[in-house]
């Protein structure tokens, strides 16, 4: 067994140099699982007593390992505020909960391959694989951030078909090349030819340049449709562990000293941050009008006659009973608070968005009640443990001049699914406000900016991404990042964005092979709960 716990690390370690945001690897993807493949085969194929189990562990070292190394900064963000052992001890649940998921496909596609045809265990493997990923994105426990699609962050010149599937056929995508490789060295090591190995390379060949080449056309060939806007986006550089201890009287200055020094007559949107509006003990929404603060920006925005401020705010709802779960109760009223983000002009007119994908811990409590025992260790990372309030489905902010924005606060701009819904709604450009810097200077915020690439492919939208600490950005409709900022370096960006009303299949339709993987996967269940078991548990696979 060592040997295979040795193949399934050397997977693990492609994984990892394949993923963002380290360059020019993302080609180790289509061949990351082939070890792991060797792996497996191996103990079905021996006289081992329990098989399942084995293979089971082997797949969850391959993923303990890959998660660890490429989302180590989550305990770097924890660190921050609890002792290491303390630290460790949560980090354990963003850093095994995918291994045990993608252990248990794995167990999945041993049982189909005691009992069925290769090709039909690879179908199963490929719809159980893209059905945990979907799980992982629509549970409280949800972490979509390692879903493989996502691997191609950083070569977007071969994924402009994500317009299409969106990230799940980068999924699909991987995983037909990785079996099909697998299936031809298998084959060439076995002496074996259940199938054509000609056929099978063929296969493989046509699988990968087929969308490679079609991207590189559509990528040169796409010309975007002239709508100008002038926007501004704004990083103020303010240390996330000492904002709540500073004046949000003195921040508000910062920023809107930084917006000054590149706003044009023109200015349409100024995008400020998450939280970057905020008060001693958030912003009553009702009562926003009477605060300082907004009329320091009404008066900010005076010169500029068409502008608008898309800002991140900290705020909070009172209500006279508990018409939500999240509203604690104080005195006789009830206090209902979120991550938000508003919408100012020159009127009087507010809109308001309620982050609707909630970090788990930081700012939910998963599944409520059941795992309340935990409040005492979130508590210190930051948020409300509560958690915040949150609205169901994303709105679109609108001008006065009829400009739709989508604003997309931090961890919501990883599903591709949510976005998509900002944009059939009406939004022609994407605002991604967002505070990085509890990860520090580590891969976690590159990755976090190079994520954005997909959600502007998938919609063809741009991407202004204003991000407290860095990296704040401008994204075109092709993925390309015209603008970027440093890291830890207050400033402020200008940019004439693209507005485009134009949906493409994706905006429309979403995520269809999700569910034809999901379809797939209950009726290959199905089959392995009713269907006799002619085999023995050591029998071998076909």
């Amino acid at each position: 067994m060592r040997n295979n716990y040795l193949l399934a690390s050397l997977s693990a370690l492609l994984l990892w140099l394949a993923w963002p945001p380290i360059p020019y690897s993302s080609f180790l993807l289509f061949v990351a699982f082939v070890p792991l493949l060797f792996a497996i085969e191996k103990v079905m194929r021996s006289d081992l007593k329990n098989k399942g189990r084995k293979i089971f562990s082997l797949a969850f070292v391959t993923g303990f390992i890959w998660n660890t190394a490429s989302i180590y900064w989550v305990y770097n963000a924890m660190n921050a505020y609890l002792n290491a052992a303390t630290s460790l001890l949560i980090a354990l649940i963003p850093f095994t909960l995918a291994p045990l998921l993608m252990a248990v496909v794995f167990r999945l596609y041993y049982q189909l391959r005691k009992k069925n045809q290769i090709l039909i265990s690879f179908l199963g493997l490929i719809s159980f694989w893209i059905a945990y990923e979907y799980l992982h994105q629509t549970w409280d426990l949800s972490f979509p951030w390692m879903t493989l699609g996502n691997g191609f962050a950083n070569f977007h010149q071969l994924i402009q078909w994500y317009s299409i599937t969106g990230v799940y056929g980068g999924t699909l995508w991987i995983w037909i090349l990785n079996l099909l490789i697998f299936l031809l060295l298998w084959q060439k090591k076995e002496k074996l030819e259940i199938y054509s190995n000609n056929i099978v390379l063929s296969i493989a060949l046509f699988s990968f340049l087929l969308p490679a080449i079609s991207s590189i056309v559509i990528y040169q060939r796409y010309n975007e449709h002239v709508n100008p806007s002038e926007i501004v986006t704004v990083q103020p550089n303010i240390d996330p562990f000492e904002k709540w201890d500073s004046s949000p009287m003195k921040q508000l200055e910062i920023l809107m000293n930084l917006s000054q020094k590149v706003a044009k007559l023109n200015t349409e949107f100024f995008i400020w941050p998450e939280t970057a509006i905020s008060g001693e003990r958030g912003i009553n929404e009702d009562d926003f009008r009477d605060y300082e603060q907004y009329r320091k920006v009404i008066q900010f925005l005076e010169p500029y006659h068409n502008a608008n401020v898309l800002s991140g705010i900290e705020s909070y709802a009172i209500y006279q009973d508990q018409r939500s779960l999240t509203a604690e109760q104080v005195g006789n009223v009830f206090i209902d608070r979120f991550n938000a983000a508003v919408l100012i002009d020159g009127s009087s007119k507010l809109q308001f968005y309620h982050k609707s994908k909630l970090v788990p811990g930081a700012e939910q409590m998963p599944f409520g009640e059941a795992m309340s025992f935990l409040k005492p260790f979130f508590a210190h990372f930051g948020g409300s443990t509560g958690g915040y309030g949150s609205q169901k489905e994303p709105s679109v902010f609108y001008s006065a001049s009829g400009i739709g924005a989508a604003p997309v606060i931090c961890y919501e701009s990883i599903w591709g699914n949510y976005v998509a819904e900002y944009v059939k709604k009406g939004a022609q450009f994407i605002a991604i406000v967002t505070n990085d810097g509890w990860w520090g200077d580590t891969s976690g915020k590159d990755q976090h900016l190079l994520y954005a690439k997909l959600r502007a492919i998938e919609n063809r939208r741009w991407v202004v991404r204003s991000a407290n600490t860095g990296i704040s950005a401008f994204i075109n409709q092709k993925g390309d990042i015209v603008q970027q900022s440093t890291w830890w370096v207050p400033t402020a960006l200008s940019q004439e964005i693209n507005l485009n009303e134009d949906l493409t299949f994706y905006s429309r339709y979403k995520d269809l092979i999700v569910y034809i993987s999901l379809i797939t996967s209950a009726i290959l269940l199905c089959l392995l709960l009713v269907r006799n078991n002619k085999k023995s548990p050591n029998s071998q696979p076909v």
